[in-house]
């Protein structure tokens, strides 16, 4: 079986790059023809969203959307939906799509009255479209409608409507009524014609053949034949064929450690990085997945090695000098979410101190030699009384 689409935050990124892969501050987000089932996360992850975007996909049931209070355009058009349900606490809702779903029970749009900013709604395509005063019943059960089916909704006709709205009602739950008994004989149909065309693709040896006697196989339009056909279809596009276990390669942890003992430089995260030696410290600066809760790092110094470990995944870079742990200093960009370690040397302090005093002996080698040069005589004066004393010479 081909594995159904899922909403996921991976998923959410992708389709938001607009918004620099921010998901949070999301105001719009397509996610049409994604084959996802259900609707999951998205009042989690993304509660400033205005347009959401859900058409040609298999969801059969509207849920999950009551934190998007600034939701104003949500479309489901295409799916596999039955009754609309769950959008009460939408309160910005403006214009709400349900083309070509299952939706028979048409007394149930009765739930967005709450939805006091809805000025359109499209249900074309619908079984319930079919019942008889299906238009007028609409019209007077939603009063803020100023269009419906992408026709304009007057006021002449609002007022004409409101007058029948009762007797227009109970011909309408009757034809559900009669649309839901239909509804019950056609799973009944499905799963007896799904265990036949099982048995006879059984029979078929070659993947291309029971593939097209699919294809070719007569079939209902209803919500499961739907999400059948979007498997095979998907099946078709991209063939699953799973390795053998034996042909899998194993991961297995990571060796930290040379024989001799020497720490090993580890990159399992895969993350960019900048490394300086300076004279006195260590600086890493590592470029941590920016959304990455800090939870989720650990970071270990020792006196040969600098680890941090990112969800699971060990970066570790070798030291070439000891270093003080106890003296590290460990910092995280709350902007870019960057995690920068600086790390003293063990002995920078004593080729300090081992310079100071070469310095202050040549310093005071030199003190020395000045006091000396003047305590002598000069040779130009002992050429200059050459005359007046022969007995130099």
């Amino acid at each position: 079986m081909v594995r159904i689409y899922l909403v996921t935050e991976q998923l959410i990124r992708k389709k938001s790059e607009h918004n620099e892969c921010l998901i949070s501050t999301l105001e719009e987000l397509s996610l049409h023809q994604e084959d996802i089932e259900c609707i999951e996360h998205l009042h989690n992850w993304c509660r400033d969203l205005k347009i959401l975007l859900l058409q040609s996909n298999l969801i059969s049931k509207i849920e999950n959307l009551f934190k998007l209070k600034k939701l104003e355009y949500l479309n489901l058009a295409v799916n596999n939906i039955e009754r609309v349900e769950n959008l009460e606490s939408l309160e910005s809702l403006n214009k709400l799509d349900l083309t070509l779903n299952f939706i028979g029970e048409l007394t149930s749009i009765e739930s967005l009255r709450a939805n006091y900013n809805l000025k359109e709604l499209i249900l074309t395509g619908n079984p319930c479209c079919d019942y008889p005063h299906y238009r007028e019943y609409v019209i007077a059960t939603l009063p803020t409608l100023k269009s419906l089916d992408c026709e304009e909704i007057t006021t002449t006709h609002r007022l004409e409507v409101s007058k029948k709205l009762q007797r227009n009602r109970a011909i309408i739950v009757q034809k559900q009524l009669d649309h839901a008994i239909e509804r019950d004989e056609q799973k009944i149909r499905y799963l007896q014609q799904k265990k036949e065309l099982e048995a006879k693709m059984a029979d078929i040896e070659d993947e291309d053949e029971r593939k097209k006697f699919f294809w070719d196989s007569k079939s209902e339009h209803c919500p499961e034949i739907r999400a059948d056909i979007a498997r095979y279809h998907k099946e078709c596009r991209e063939p699953i064929t799973p390795k053998p276990e034996d042909d899998i390669p194993k991961r297995g942890p990571p060796q930290l450690f040379a024989p001799c003992g020497r720490p090993y430089n580890i990159n399992r995260p895969n993350l960019k990085f900048k490394f300086q030696d300076e004279s006195t410290e260590y600086i890493l600066d590592l470029y941590v997945y920016k959304f990455l809760d800090t939870a989720l790092i650990d970071v270990d110094v020792t006196c040969n090695y600098i680890r941090v470990t990112v969800k699971g995944k060990i970066f570790q870079i070798s030291l070439t000098e000891e270093v003080k742990p106890s003296d590290a200093i460990i910092q995280r960009s709350q902007i870019t979410g960057q995690l920068l370690i600086r790390v003293p040397k063990l002995h920078h302090n004593e080729i300090i101190e081992i310079k100071a005093k070469k310095d202050n002996i040549q310093k005071d080698f030199k003190n020395n030699r000045n006091t000396e040069l003047k305590g002598t005589v000069n040779i130009k004066d002992i050429c200059s009384h050459q005359d007046d004393c022969p007995d130099l010479i």
